[in-house]
């Protein structure tokens, strides 16, 4: 294509067999677009029901999260309701097609005036029995109700692709709180164990110090790295609290309910990377986003198009049967019926410019939405690409952060032996326990980040991926 990235990835589709007119939208294009898009099946977009990407994961317990919020997130719930109104609306639309149809019966009992004319006469008084039907029917002789129709009906593929939307990031959130939960889980766990570790050294030098081959400097080291460590441990406990709180509201459920079942620690998910790197454009109108923003474009491009047959005249038909008699018995004579039929053309020729302002308005909508399409676009192609950058660069560090664990323990070790012995100063032993302790803490916080990068692509697809 000739245009950049605004028009490149541009695809109005006609998903559903919404067509959106290319005079409607070519005015606010870089580039033409064809009358007509075909939205291939293959990059239809599945609900996370449908793919389970979470079960590369191999975590039962996120598994269950995710079914609990799936069936009772109020988020899903509105969505849905969204998409009935959008139903109904779509519904009136169509039944704009069909005539209106009216039935009435009653007595009428009344007097005409007799003074109505040059000469005043008696009044006459009147009752009758009426029994009718009625009838009005707008032809759609210039489509006006047929562009109104795909007007709603993309509107209501707008909205269902809301609702996949509010799928793919519910499961995304999910996961993501459950990875932090787990992420602060295995830090604290890890402050737990050095700081064990840490009190002993601490009886050590303590005991060092009592045999009088040990300075009081060195005891307030080694309690300095001692305070430090469980210093750490209450803000940890406070987001683990703060992560179960944010599972509780994704699952419908109060804190209380499950935080029995996630207080537990669990080791962290497996880190498993699923999608290719080389991601197509195509994958990404995948995105329930994307879909959102074509249905809503073509929405837009069909009110133009609405607008624009306001200046046509409406042809529209009514007409009316019954039957009136002042005695009951003879309301079905042949002599008491009466019928009308009135095929009228109307065309409003001036209106101080309204149509004018009407259709300026609409368009003016479309521009909006394509600008608003485009961004859509080009935001997915940078969460894709920030995605795979950031577990390329997490696993990377966890891949060389195994080597300083393995080389930081070695060293605290050795720094540990040594000053039993006395042929080292305490510095080094602090300085080895803070190094593992951090490095430690920093190879967990990569895995979370890699689990959350995994999870971050996945609602920048929109959706799962082939293994």
């Amino acid at each position: 294509m000739k245009a950049p990235l605004r028009i490149a990835l541009l695809t109005l589709s006609s998903i559903s067999g919404i067509q959106v007119n290319a005079a409607d939208t070519n005015d606010w294009l870089l580039d033409s677009i064809p009358d007509k898009w075909e939205y291939k099946s293959a990059y239809t977009q599945k609900l996370p029901t449908d793919d389970n990407w979470w079960r590369t994961f191999d975590d039962p317990t996120l598994d269950s999260l995710i079914n609990m919020a799936e069936t009772k997130n109020y988020n899903i719930a509105a969505a849905l309701s969204r998409i009935e109104i959008a139903k109904k609306t779509l519904d009136v639309a169509k039944s704009a097609y069909f005539p209106n149809i009216n039935v009435n019966a009653g007595w009428t009992k009344g007097q005409s005036s007799g003074a109505n004319g040059a000469a005043v006469t008696n009044a006459s008084p009147y009752d009758y029995f009426s029994l009718g039907a009625s009838m009005q029917w707008e032809i759609d002789l210039f489509g006006k109700i047929t562009q109104n129709v795909k007007s709603n009906k993309a509107a209501y593929n707008a909205s269902k692709a809301e609702y996949d939307g509010v799928m793919v990031s519910l499961a995304a959130n999910v996961a993501k709180a459950y990875i932090n939960l787990r992420t602060y889980q295995n830090e604290l766990e890890v402050a737990n164990n050095h700081l064990g570790e840490q009190e002993k050294v601490l009886k050590i030098v303590e005991a060092r110090f009592k045999a009088g081959i040990a300075s009081m400097l060195e005891v307030s080291q080694s309690r300095t790295v001692v305070a430090s460590t469980k210093a750490s441990i209450p803000p940890l406990k406070a987001m683990i609290e703060s992560s179960v709180n944010s599972l509780a509201l994704l699952t419908a459920s109060y804190p209380e309910e499950i935080f029995s079942w996630l207080s537990t620690p669990a080791p962290m998910p497996k880190v498993v990377y699923g999608a290719n790197l080389g991601v197509p454009a195509d994958l990404l109108r995948r995105r329930p986003d994307i879909v959102q923003a074509e249905y809503q474009l073509a929405a837009y491009a069909a009110q133009v198009g609405l607008a624009k047959k306001d200046f046509l005249p409406t042809l529209s038909l009514s007409g009316s049967i019954g039957t009136q008699s002042h005695d009951a018995k003879n309301l079905f004579g042949k002599h008491s019926m009466y019928w009308e039929i009135n095929p009228t053309l109307n065309w409003t020729l001036f209106d101080g410019l309204a149509r004018n302002y009407k259709t300026a308005e609409a368009k003016a909508q479309l521009e909006a939405a394509v600008d608003s399409y485009n961004y859509t676009v080009m935001n997915a192609v940078i969460e894709v690409e920030n995605a795979t950058t950031t577990f390329k660069s997490t696993m990377q560090t966890i891949e060389l952060t195994n080597d300083v664990i393995e080389e930081s323990k070695r060293s605290l070790d050795l720094s540990v032996e040594l000053y039993k012995k006395g042929l080292s100063t305490f510095t080094n032993v602090v300085d080895a326990q803070i190094s593992y302790l951090t490095n430690q803490d920093s190879q967990i916080t990569a895995q979370g980040k890699a689990l959350t990068a995994v999870v971050n692509l996945y609602e920048a697809l929109g959706g799962g991926w082939n293994q």
